[in-house]
């Protein structure tokens, strides 16, 4: 265990250090990343509900692979977490990966089919590649999150965190989390 959370720890750093390069102000071209440069100005105070809107909507469009067969199987994965048949959900999904490699959501919903079965290092590695493809997917960088505090790294789950929070300031669950790990980290990161 001791050596998987090295080797996560080390992951989480440089998945975060390269988020953290990643400049804002640059333009992405396509509608979702107009819609995640707009999240990332809502706050939860005061934009709430749009908030959960756009993010609805990113998420949305993020399932679009671009093929119908890549969004048959996305489906089919999706339909047997929510079902928790997380073995044959990682049976769709890494069929959809091999078909679709460049395909944010894939990876996504397979590292979610991970977390279920506790495989974790499996899971990170998929969330790693989310990142690569979407460096703003805030549902993969909350995920992480929650797996590092699993792990009992809670300074590598506040920066995992605090990078969703940066993208999507308005998830209350999001910032929950980050106030929570800052009381408990007395919001030390290093």
């Amino acid at each position: 265990m001791m050596n998987l959370r090295v080797t996560l720890k080390a992951l989480i750093l440089s998945v975060v250090a390269g988020y953290a390069t990643f400049s804002a102000a640059q333009e992405l071209e396509g509608d979702a990343d107009a819609l995640l440069n707009r999240l990332s100005t809502l706050t939860a105070e005061h934009d709430a509900d749009e908030a959960a809107r756009l993010a609805r909507e990113i998420q949305e469009r993020w399932t679009h692979s671009g093929s119908a067969t890549g969004d048959l199987l996305l489906q089919r994965g999706i339909e047997a977490i929510a079902a928790e048949d997380y073995p044959k959900a990682i049976t769709h999904l890494t069929a959809l990966t091999d078909h679709a490699p460049d395909f944010a959501e894939a990876w996504n919903q397979r590292a979610t089919a991970f977390f279920y079965l506790e495989r974790y290092g499996a899971a990170v590695s998929d969330i790693e590649q989310v990142l690569v493809l979407e460096p703003r997917h805030f549902g993969a960088l909350a995920g992480l999150g929650i797996i590092m505090e699993r792990l009992g790294d809670d300074r590598a789950a506040l920066r995992a965190l605090e990078a969703a929070q940066k993208i999507h300031p308005a998830e209350a669950n999001v910032n929950a989390a980050v106030d929570r790990l800052r009381a408990q980290t007395g919001g030390r990161t290093l």
